[in-house]
């Protein structure tokens, strides 16, 4: 594995932080998670695809730039190394997207990932339910095939659906065959918030964020154009969408090198205060943060080799969202009682006690690194 930049990377990651440093806001956005704060995410992200800058390793014809996977870790350092936005699509582009060029067919691709690119379509994620949230296989919402229509008849409710008030689509599991095993009798459904039937309700959180939303389907029909990856083939097809949540897309390295950056910085800010302790953690975070970019890099090696992760995604997981409350933890410290209650570090801490429980809890994450990466038996 040859960690240096060629030529070409080179030239790539000038061009990059150069409209990165000339564009990225000098003022932080508010919360992408609230109305106001969503508007002004979803306009920084239009210019990003106005200037080729959205989805970089994604196609021409999808509104990408052909990079390579290595050029896409490039552009993601520097994004977060010039303090860019939350991206607010997410989803759609770090989640759906890999699951779309790997079992869309040729309309799907051409339809929706143009769309997806230039923030036209908003996707958000229709996995959780009340009885059915790390436990994916437990899923209880269903799908009626409507023969006559050439399609299907959706009912039920997902919960923690992330800015799903702020969405225009879903992508999500749902039962078609009742009598099939649990991890059988799944398809993957991708369907237009604005159909008949369907209630998309906002709640809440704790920090005043809006973006939550339970969604509510009745009768909901999706044509067969709506089926990704085969009728009952949907567990497979959502193996995919969770590794690319657990591993390579949706916490790449760069947010963490930054990050780690950072507390280096604080620290020196800090001075002669320190203890040998608190450098000892702080040097301690900034090496977790290159061990991940390592892994990462090797990760990547595999994928273009033809390797796939496989649950080896799942070590990933529990890695870098541990990662990122250590990370938090030790800035806090540092801050002190006065400073520890305002500001990106206390916000981003308490977004951090997430990690372990979205994309699957590190529990679950936990007993699939025992069965599946180390080949424990099962008690």
């Amino acid at each position: 594995m040859d960690v240096t930049d060629t030529e070409a990377e080179r030239g790539f990651r000038a061009e990059a932080r150069a409209w990165l440093t000339a564009n990225v806001p000098t003022d932080p956005l508010p919360s992408g998670d609230t109305a106001e704060g969503f508007r002004a995410h979803l306009d920084w992200e239009r210019r990003l695809f106005d200037a080729g800058w959205a989805v970089v390793s994604w196609p021409a014809a999808y509104g990408g730039r052909d990079a390579s996977l290595w050029e896409w870790l490039i552009f993601e350092e520097e994004y977060y190394r010039a303090g860019a936005p939350q991206r607010v699509t997410q989803n759609g582009i770090f989640l759906l997207a890999p699951t779309l060029f790997e079992f869309g067919t040729r309309e799907q691709q051409d339809t929706l990932l143009p769309r997806m690119a230039a923030g036209q379509d908003l996707w958000c994620q229709g996995w959780s339910e009340p009885g059915a949230g790390s436990d994916l296989a437990a899923i209880g919402s269903r799908a009626v095939r409507d023969e006559a229509a050439g399609g299907w008849r959706l009912t039920g409710q997902k919960t923690w659906t992330t800015r799903g008030a702020f969405c225009t689509h879903l992508f999500g599991l749902f039962r078609t065959d009742p009598a099939a095993g649990r991890h059988r009798g799944l398809t993957y459904f991708l369907l237009d918030l604005d159909s008949p039937g369907v209630t998309v309700r906002g709640f809440d959180r704790f920090d005043g964020d809006e973006g939550f939303a339970e969604v509510f389907l009745t009768d909901v029909f999706v044509p067969d154009s709506g089926v990704l990856g085969g009728v009952n083939e949907g567990w497979s097809v959502a193996m995919a969408t969770t590794g690319s949540e657990r591993g390579l897309t949706l916490r790449s390295p760069g947010r963490f090198l930054s990050a780690a950056d950072r507390l280096v910085a604080l620290g020196r800010e800090h001075g002669g205060r320190l203890t040998d302790v608190v450098r000892d953690r702080i040097a301690g975070e900034w090496m977790k943060a290159q061990a991940y970019q390592n892994f990462t890099l090797a990760q990547v090696t595999d994928i273009v080799e033809k390797r796939s992760p496989g649950a080896r995604s799942s070590l990933n997981k529990v890695f870098w969202s541990e990662l990122d409350i250590s990370l938090h933890e030790t800035a806090l410290e540092l801050l002190g009682p006065a400073g520890q209650w305002e500001g990106p570090w206390s916000r981003g801490f308490q977004f951090s006690l997430a990690g372990p429980i979205y994309a699957g809890t590190n529990e679950i994450q936990r007993n699939i690194i025992a069965e599946r990466v180390l080949g424990l038996p099962r008690r």
